[in-house]
């Protein structure tokens, strides 16, 4: 999810709600080129209700391990990308059957919220599933999310292959069709789109074979998503797995950044119209030395201002596998920040905004208004954080704290 405040919605938020209608301004950066210079690629706006705006989106991806029939002449999910999907399941244990039914009814839990949610939620991701599935009311769940004043995207991505030539790195697929694929999800209701690369650290590791090829992957998505009226969300994520310390991810991370400005460059991706969703810096986590929300802040920033252009309208980070505490200080320091920062800089979290839901929850009806609670209160603390006005009270609950690290985090 996309998240933002009333004050700065955002992709998870909503002091923007990205995208919809033209904006009247922008404060505190460049105001968005309404006339690109290439009339073919259409531009998409954020707009705002408050005075600082934030881009905010979550992933529902734990949600997500079946495909259901299309409506339209698309194909169904290949092996590979259910494999990945069914590992979903594993990864937050609350002791409820994966099925069909049970994935729709903990998603109708959350997007039957009150319509306050969009004060902090400015944007859903959808896996094709959740596109095509009802609410409890026999509405599909695109309507609901826009009836809330909220922006529905869409992982437009077919999961990662092996990279020839490398030392187990990775290529993203599903370039093949996308035109076609993207002007169906437009036509279903989804303004924007998302599409995740992954990359490693190790002692060889991430290879200038495996920047270069998937920062031209992910220019490529990004044009071909502007071309059909999608608003593309560029997402190079470098894994937490291993035990490099804070700098050796900083120093991964900008020749990362780097090589995919320099693509969207040449693929002529008219930056005003997109998002970067990027990992924080972070050491890895097998890491022994300890780091704090200040420093990653720092590492963060710096490595941001060394190579994203202030084009670039907002940056919404993933969580990658930290708790829901750690993701939301680590937010919240880098907006503290005494550094010029061009870009709004917010959330898209997936795990690090459900964990606690889903650990209330547990599958069962009568835990559903305690669930509800538990994912707004969070989404609220995102939504101070993208302002850099969270105050932890210091009692945070065991489910918030813990770790939601898995080693080669697929989805």
């Amino acid at each position: 999810m996309l998240g933002h405040s009333r004050s700065a919605n955002g992709v998870a938020g909503d002091s923007a709600r990205p995208f919809p209608s033209p904006p009247p301004s922008l404060p505190n950066r460049a105001q968005i080129n309404t006339e690109p210079s290439t009339p073919s690629v259409p531009v998409h706006h954020l707009r705002q209700r408050g005075e600082d705006p934030a881009i905010l989106y979550i992933s529902i991806a734990p949600l997500v391990f079946k495909t259901v029939k299309m409506t339209h002449q698309f194909p169904a999910l290949s092996t590979e990308q259910k494999k990945e999907l069914a590992t979903i399941a594993q990864r937050i244990k609350i002791n409820v059957e994966n099925t069909e039914e049970n994935r729709r009814s903990f998603r109708d839990l959350l997007f039957s919220v009150d319509d306050s949610i969009s004060e902090n939620i400015g944007g859903i991701i959808f896996f094709h599933e959740t596109l095509y599935q009802k609410a409890d009311n026999g509405v599909l769940f695109p309507k609901v999310i826009k009836d809330k004043g909220i922006v529905v995207g869409i992982k437009v991505d077919k999961g990662t292959a092996a990279l020839a030539g490398t030392d187990g790195e990775t290529t993203t697929q599903g370039l093949d069709g996308l035109s076609e694929r993207c002007a169906q999800y437009k036509k279903d209701g989804c303004d924007f789109a998302k599409w995740r690369c992954v990359l490693k650290i190790s002692d060889s590791c991430p290879s200038s074979l495996s920047i270069a090829e998937n920062a031209n992957v992910l220019a490529r998505y990004a044009s071909i998503c502007q071309q059909n009226g999608l608003v593309p969300i560029v997402e190079p994520e470098i894994l937490p797995d291993g035990d490099h310390d804070l700098q050796r991810c900083q120093y991964a991370t900008e020749k990362v950044l780097a090589a995919v400005y320099k693509a969207l460059s040449d693929h002529h991706v008219y930056l005003e119209g997109t998002l970067l969703k990027p990992n924080m810096v972070t050491p890895g986590h097998a890491c022994t030395k300890k780091f704090t929300s200040d420093e990653v802040a720092m590492a963060t920033v710096t490595a941001l201002r060394r190579t994203v252009p202030a084009a670039v309208p907002g940056i919404c980070f993933l969580s990658g596998g930290q708790s829901e505490e750690e993701a939301s200080l680590n937010l919240n320091a880098m907006n503290q920040l005494p550094l010029h920062r061009p870009w709004k800089l917010s959330f898209s979290y997936g795990r690090a905004l459900q964990a606690s839901a889903l650990a209330a929850w547990k599958g069962q009806a009568a835990n559903k208004k305690a669930a509800q609670d538990a994912f707004v209160s969070r989404a609220k603390i995102n939504s101070l954080a993208s302002k850099g006005e969270y105050k932890p009270s210091g009692q945070a609950d065991q489910a918030s704290t813990q770790s939601l690290f898995t080693a080669s985090y697929v989805y």
